[in-house]
Order: structure tokens, then C-alpha cells, then sequence
């Protein structure tokens, strides 16, 4: 958890996008719940939220053909 210091950047941001993909940026590692990395190839990526992609844990652009709808809060 990060405190009020804000003096270093965060070594990844996570954006949630509104009816989409969690965007995530920066130096980071994906890894399964056994603990084997995933390759993400790149420094920026987008993880599914809905729950449909095809290539999960990565958004495939499904969340769009089944109008998966989220807000970028915390309560919507």
C-alpha cells in the first residue's frame, strides 16, 4: 500500500477503463496463481474485467460484443 509520500513514481499504474480492460503500465510481472510468470510481452497491457476474452488473462475486445459494462470507481 502506497503512503502519502508521493516523492517516487509508482513502479506500475493500473487504470481502469470505463465498460473495459484494466490498463496496466510500467514495471511489472504477471504470474499465475501457482506462481508461473506469464509473458506480457510488453510494458503496457490490458487485462480482461469481463470475463469472456479469449486470451485471458489479457483483454481481447470481447467486453465490447457482450456490452460488459464498469465503471472506473471504486463504487461503479
Amino acid at each position: 500500500m502506497r503512503t502519502e509520500d508521493t516523492s517516487e513514481p509508482p513502479a506500475a499504474t493500473i487504470t481502469p477503463y470505463e465498460d473495459g480492460p484494466l490498463l496496466v503500465r510500467g514495471d511489472f510481472e504477471l504470474v499465475t496463481p501457482d506462481g508461473e510468470r506469464i509473458d506480457a510481452r510488453r510494458g503496457t497491457v490490458a487485462l480482461c474485467r469481463c470475463g469472456k476474452s479469449g486470451l485471458k488473462p489479457f483483454c481481447d475486445g470481447t467486453h465490447k460484443a457482450i456490452n460488459f459494462r464498469a465503471g472506473t470507481t471504486r463504487e461503479g
